[in-house]
């Protein structure tokens, strides 16, 4: 599998995540709807606190650590919020939706 953004191929895993970070917000668009997510505010928010995480510690953060992190600048995220958002996993899908790769599993962080 693989994504193709402005006429590039960007490498995936077997589960669609990017081997190599990819900042460009064109491959958010392109990764969200192969995902079926049309992209509010909200998810730009969680994309960059994703991104922003990656970039300082090399990893995102798990769920219980991300959804801590979201409420200093969104107050209202909760649980809920943040899978109505990802419903797949906020910390997985959102990730991968970030254009990052695979987050680390669980004990990992």
């Amino acid at each position: 599998m693989s994504y193709t953004v402005d006429g590039v191929e960007l490498e995936t895993d077997a589960e669609g995540y990017l081997l190599e970070p990819d900042y460009n917000e064109e491959t958010v668009r392109v990764i969200a709807a192969a995902e079926g997510i049309e992209l509010t505010p909200a998810h730009w928010q969680v994309v960059g606190y994703l991104r922003d995480e990656y970039r300082e510690h090399g990893h995102t953060p798990n769920f219980r650590n991300m959804l801590k992190g979201m409420q200093e600048f969104m107050p209202d995220a909760d649980s809920k919020s943040l899978y109505d958002l990802f419903p797949l996993g906020p910390a997985k899908q959102g990730a991968k939706v970030a254009g990052l790769p695979q987050p680390l599993g669980k004990g990992g962080y």
